[in-house]
């Protein structure tokens, strides 16, 4: 079953949108569960975001990409 990788909806209020700085796991490597895969920038903060189960790493939203808050950016299947 694939676990959703979400853009994060209660990490701030004043920005609507976060941009995908970096993947720091490929497309299709195998990630453990709470590890470091990405990290994305608000306006004015940086987050990082956390594999949320173990499992294959898919991408679905390219770094450099603008997303809205609550956008999935990728899957761990």
């Amino acid at each position: 079953m694939a676990t959703d990788i979400i853009i994060p909806t209660d990490l701030w209020e004043e920005d609507t949108e976060a941009v995908i700085t970096s993947w720091l796991a490929d497309d299709g490597a195998q990630v453990a569960e709470g590890a470091l895969i990405a990290e994305i920038m608000t306006a004015k903060v940086q987050y990082e975001i956390h594999a949320p189960a173990a499992g294959r790493l898919v991408i679905l939203a390219a770094q450099d990409a603008v997303v809205p808050k609550g956008t999935v950016i990728g899957r761990v299947e």
